[in-house]
């Protein structure tokens, strides 16, 4: 017969075990919840962050993708050395891209204005894409980063890309690229395997990085072309599984899968490929990229779906107001008009690659520079506006030193007003004439100088000048 002593000491432990099992109920319910909060809440955290950083959440049918080609060395984190933004809708399975000059001037948070690229050295790729987030106004979704060994491999799994090389490519730096980087490319078609392709969207010459984005940009379409090939869409399942390891990225395998079905459906639209607008300027002649925010802002509202309201617009005048008043004295600007400088339009399949970096195309919406009289010796209609009220401003930067001096001459001795000539010691290719009006009167006096020349038209009322030269190292040969 059980005494009393043993049933109280039953009941005791049996009540201790009733105690811990509810304890460990309460922590594991606990542990639980906290996980599915943090799991199931992850997107309202991440809106909360975007609301507190002023950012519009795209069209709910809208992917935002940032690739970053990052220039990793041994004993140094890098910078981005390629930045990019896919925009994929979902619903019309579009695809746009919008490329970010690595040196386009943001204020980087925590560390103030300075080149965007120097944001993943700063705080790897999550600060790159607060700096890209900021610059555009929007948030994005993932991000996709590939250093130039997962490039290459990217490249081999594909079997390669064929490239249209436009003119002759030579570089060679002894002391770049942890051992030396050597470019050597000649012009023409040829089929380019990894080691090739790195050379081809690496190189830069006096086009800068303007340039070196038509490129990237032409490449990419070549390799969309290559990838939804019979030969290769039905491989895509096991190149990604194979090159997977060569990229950081928060998308699952899934993610990369369901974004390569897409492709083969934003190839038959044509992918929309563009660049962020702007202008270059240089300070102690280290070259920066300007962005034009308002027209920026304005792009990205169409890619992504934003209605252009009082408070977007509102936004985008404050931030450019920003952009502008940060612009330190010693800055000189180029004044190379915004929409003159997109290089890349929309190119169909089935249509020869027409992105020619000799060429700049202007985009649909300026007007297009009136044609010369085609015959000379007939007496020009008469205007409202004559020479000598046209202010013009020259920018050197064709590198022979009195080259602004004998322009400016030039232009007085036409009857035009010379407000001033800047040198600047980084070259610019061509020589361009900018007018800053859309009046006809002005426009017609600028068709006939005595120099070659590209005419591009814009609307900028806020200059002081009518238009302005910028003389580029053709000049020279001139």
């Amino acid at each position: 017969m059980t005494s009393r002593l043993e049933k109280r000491l039953e009941n005791q432990r049996s009540q201790r075990v009733k105690v811990w099992s509810i304890l460990l109920m309460l922590i594991l319910f606990t542990l639980v919840a906290t996980a599915s909060y943090l799991w199931f809440s992850g997107g309202t955290l991440e809106k909360a962050r975007r609301n507190a950083a002023g950012l519009i959440s795209p069209g709910s049918n809208k992917v935002n993708i940032l690739v970053m080609g990052v220039d990793e060395r041994q004993e140094d984190v890098g910078r981005s050395d390629t930045l990019f933004l896919l925009t994929v809708d979902t619903k019309t399975n579009a695809v746009s891209l919008l490329s970010v000059p690595r040196d386009t001037r943001v204020k980087i948070p925590g560390h103030g204005w300075d080149k965007i690229n120097s944001a993943f050295a700063y705080g790897g790729h999550k600060l790159s894409q607060e700096a890209v987030e900021d610059l555009l106004g929007i948030g994005i979704d993932y991000y996709i980063k590939i250093n130039f060994a997962g490039f290459k491999k990217i490249i081999d799994a594909v079997g390669g890309v064929d490239i249209n090389v436009e003119k002759r490519m030579h570089y060679a730096d002894p002391y770049d690229d942890n051992g030396g980087l050597y470019i050597d490319l000649k012009p023409g078609l040829q089929h380019m395997d990894g080691a090739t392709a790195i050379q081809y969207v690496r190189y830069r010459d006096e086009e800068g990085d303007i340039g070196r984005i038509g490129r990237q940009q032409k490449f990419m379409k070549a390799m969309l072309k290559e990838v939804i090939s019979p030969a290769i869409i039905t491989r895509i399942p096991s190149i990604i599984q194979e090159v997977v390891g060569a990229i950081d990225t928060n998308m699952s395998t899934s993610e990369m899968l369901n974004l390569a079905k897409i492709l083969n459906e934003a190839y038959k639209q044509g992918l929309q490929t563009d660049m962020v607008p702007g202008k270059p300027a240089y300070i102690n002649d280290i070259s920066y990229w300007l962005p034009d925010i308002s027209l920026l802002r304005t792009h990205v509202a169409q890619i992504e779906g934003i209605p252009l309201d009082n408070r977007y617009r509102e936004t985008s005048r404050r931030m450019a107001g920003e952009y502008q008043n940060s612009i330190p004295r010693e800055m000189k600007v180029t004044e190379a008009p915004a929409k003159a400088l997109q290089l890349i339009k929309p190119v169909k399949p089935n249509k020869p690659d027409k992105t020619n970096l000799e060429e700049k195309p202007k985009p649909p919406d300026q007007p297009a520079p009136p044609p010369r009289p085609k015959q000379p010796d007939a007496p020009a209609a008469k205007t409202s506006a004559e020479p000598a009220r046209i202010r013009i401003d020259i920018v050197n930067a064709s590198g022979v030193a009195d080259a602004g001096e004998k322009v400016a001459a030039l232009l007085r001795n036409e009857g035009f007003e010379v407000t001033g000539v800047t040198n600047i010691t980084a070259p610019y290719k061509n020589t361009v004439v900018v007018s800053n009006t859309t009046d006809s009167a002005v426009v017609n006096h600028l068709t006939g100088l005595p120099f070659k020349y590209s005419l591009q038209v814009t609307k900028d009322d806020s200059k002081s000048t009518q238009a302005t030269v910028v003389l580029g190292t053709d000049y020279a040969n001139q």
